[in-house]
C-alpha cells in the first residue's frame, strides 16, 4: 500500500475518525504560550460538509477574524473589564464618569447577559427603544450607544469579537439643542438682581463671556490680569466624587459618609484646546471682578483663621471652592427673583453667544471666546440672531452694564450671605 505523504506543518487536514464523524483541523495562529492554535470541526453527514466548514475557518483565519481562543465573553464582563481596566486609566474623569453610568446603569441591565461575540445590531436597537419607552432621552440613549461603540471598537481590535455590532445598529435620533437666549430686558433684570448677592460677579461673567459652569467655578485669581483686560480659561470645577471613610460600615452612599474621603481633584484641564482660551474683558466686567475682589478680602478678614485660601475667584464665605450643585440652585433661585423665565444655566452661555452675533463680533473671534472648536455652532445661532431688530446692539452697551455703575455704598442683602 503506498504511503501517504505527510501534510506540511499548519495545514488543514480532513479525516474520518472512528466514531464515523468526519474531522478537520485547522491552524488558525498562535495561542499565548506559543503553541500552535489549531481548531476543531466535525460533522456526521458529509466529507463535503466538513470541507465547507474548513474552508470558511480557513477564510476568516485570512481576514484576520477568528475569534480568540478560551471562553467567551459575555457582554457584561467585557464592558466591565473594557470601563475599569481600559478607559478609566486612559480617559478624563467625566468621561469616565459618562462611561460607567452607560455600563452599570442602561448596558449591563439591558444586553449585558448576551455573548459578546453572538450581540446584534437588532439587540441594541431593540434597547435603544425600550430606554425610550421607559423614558430616558434620545440624548442618554446615544451616549449609551457612542459608549458601547467604544468598547466593542476595543473588543475587535484585540480579536474578542470580528465586528463591531455597535456600528451597525442604529441609535434613535436626537433634535438639536434648541437656543433659547434671554432677551436684554430680561438680562438686566438678572444682572441687577445678582448685585444684591455674594458672587455677584459670577453672573455677569454667565452672561458676557458665556464661560460654561465649570469654567466659571474653576477660574483662579491667577487666571485674571484685570490691568491687561484679560482672564485665562484652563480649568474645569469638576462635581466633587468620595470614598467611604468608614469602611463602608454607615450604610449609607459615600456622599453621605460623616467620614467621607474626597476622591478626586477640584479641578481638571478644559475638554479640548479650543476650550483653553485667553477672553478680553470688557471695562464695565473689569470693574465688577475688582469689586468682587475688595469684597473676598474683606470676607476673608472675617473669616480669620476660618478662612481656607484656595485661590479661586468664587468661594463660599470661607474660602472653599463653590459646589457646582450648590451654583445650579443660586441661578434657580435668581431667576424666580428677577421675575424671568425658568431656564437652564446653560442658556445664560446662550446668551452671551447670541449678543456677539447681534454685536457683529467676526465669527472666528466668537469661537475664540466662546470656546467653540467648530464653526457648526454659530450657525446654530442664525436664526436667533436674524430675527432681533438692528437697534438691540445699540441697547447692549449702555444698558446690559447698569449693575457696574459707581458703587453707592449698597451692601449685599444679608438674607443673600449664604448663596
Amino acid at each position: 500500500m503506498e504511503k501517504r505523504a505527510k501534510r506540511p506543518d499548519g495545514a488543514s487536514s480532513i479525516y474520518l475518525g472512528k466514531d464515523g464523524y468526519w474531522h478537520g483541523r485547522v491552524t488558525v495562529g498562535v495561542r499565548d504560550d506559543g503553541s500552535s492554535d489549531r481548531r476543531h470541526v466535525s460533522s456526521k453527514i458529509s466529507e463535503a460538509e466538513v470541507i465547507k466548514k474548513v474552508r470558511e475557518l480557513e477564510k476568516q483565519r485570512d481576514a484576520g477574524k477568528v475569534r480568540k481562543p478560551g471562553r467567551p465573553w459575555t457582554v457584561k464582563a467585557w464592558l466591565l473589564h473594557w470601563v475599569e481596566e481600559i478607559a478609566k486609566p486612559s480617559v478624563r474623569e467625566n468621561t469616565y464618569a459618562g462611561y460607567e453610568v452607560a455600563v452599570r446603569v442602561h448596558l449591563i441591565p439591558g444586553v449585558g447577559a448576551h455573548r459578546l461575540d453572538k450581540l446584534e445590531p437588532e439587540h441594541l436597537e431593540r434597547f435603544y427603544t425600550k430606554m425610550l419607552a421607559n423614558g430616558s432621552k434620545p440624548a442618554t440613549a446615544h451616549q449609551v450607544h457612542r459608549s458601547v461603540r467604544t468598547a466593542l471598537n476595543h473588543a475587535m481590535r484585540r480579536g474578542h469579537v470580528t465586528r463591531n455590532v455597535a456600528m451597525l445598529a442604529v441609535p434613535p435620533r436626537v433634535e438639536d439643542e434648541e437656543v433659547e437666549p434671554y432677551d436684554i430686558e430680561e438680562v438686566q433684570r438678572l444682572l441687577s438682581e445678582a448685585a444684591k448677592l455674594r458672587n455677584s460677579a459670577r453672573w455677569s461673567i454667565a452672561l458676557a463671556l458665556g464661560l460654561r459652569q465649570g469654567e466659571a467655578l474653576g477660574l483662579r485669581w491667577s487666571d485674571v490680569d484685570l490691568a491687561a483686560g484679560i482672564l485665562r480659561v484652563r480649568k474645569n470645577r469638576l462635581r466633587p466624587k468620595y470614598l467611604h471613610g468608614c469602611g463602608g460600615e454607615c450604610g449609607r452612599t459615600p456622599g453621605y459618609c460623616k467620614k467621607r474621603i474626597r476622591k478626586n481633584e477640584d479641578t481638571a484641564n478644559t475638554k479640548s484646546r479650543a476650550g483653553r482660551r485667553v477672553i478680553g474683558v470688557p471695562d464695565e466686567l473689569a470693574r465688577l471682578l475688582e469689586l468682587h475682589r475688595q469684597e473676598q478680602d474683606r470676607e476673608r478678614g472675617r473669616a480669620a483663621q476660618e478662612w481656607t485660601e484656595t485661590g479661586f475667584v468664587f468661594t463660599s464665605p470661607n474660602g472653599q471652592p463653590l459646589m457646582p450643585s450648590t451654583d445650579y440652585d443660586v441661578w434657580k433661585q435668581l431667576l424666580k427673583d428677577a421675575k424671568v423665565r425658568d431656564g437652564r444655566l446653560h442658556d445664560a452661555r446662550h446668551t452671551a453667544a447670541t449678543v456677539l452675533l447681534i454685536l457683529g463680533v467676526p465669527e472666528r473671534v466668537v469661537m475664540q471666546i466662546m470656546g467653540w472648536s467648530s464653526t457648526a455652532m454659530a450657525a446654530r445661532y442664525q436664526h436667533v440672531t436674524g430675527g432681533i431688530l438692528a437697534d438691540v446692539a445699540q441697547q447692549v452697551g449702555g444698558l446690559i452694564w447698569e449693575v457696574a455703575k459707581p458703587d453707592t455704598g449698597h451692601e449685599p442683602d444679608s438674607s443673600a450671605e449664604a448663596r
